[in-house]
């Protein structure tokens, strides 16, 4: 399944607006910055792989699994969030389950996830 369109960041003043007012937590392979907005019906996601992460095909299977690591977890996310993550150059060199490991501790240490007692409620 894909990552609906409406999901996605595209304007670049709003991945401005969440590394200027946003929160950020580095990990090792990735960094996760996370706006809130009352305004929002869900989360919207945007992804930032630079040059300096590697080629073309290297950057483009890092795209890959933070969205499939996005997609795997969506359901746990809060819905009312920008959230960017952008890899870092050791990103290429990581496996799926390190990458995963990375984004949700930084997710968690955020404030994105939705807590078990929150499900319940």
């Amino acid at each position: 399944m894909r990552l609906p369109r409406k999901f996605s960041i595209t304007q670049r003043a709003e991945f401005a607006r969440v590394r200027e007012h946003g929160k950020s937590r580095p990990g090792r392979y990735l960094v996760v910055s996370v706006l809130h907005s009352a305004e929002l019906e869900h989360f919207r996601l945007g992804l930032i792989t630079t040059k300096k992460v590697g080629r073309a095909h290297e950057r483009n299977l890092l795209r890959r699994r933070f969205r499939a690591i996005v997609r795997e977890h969506g359901e746990q996310l809060k819905p009312d969030y920008y959230i960017v993550t952008i890899a870092r150059w050791r990103a290429k060199e990581a496996t799926y389950a390190e990458l995963e490991k990375d984004w949700l501790k930084q997710a968690h240490k955020l404030g994105i996830m939705i807590s078990e007692k929150e499900a319940a409620v």
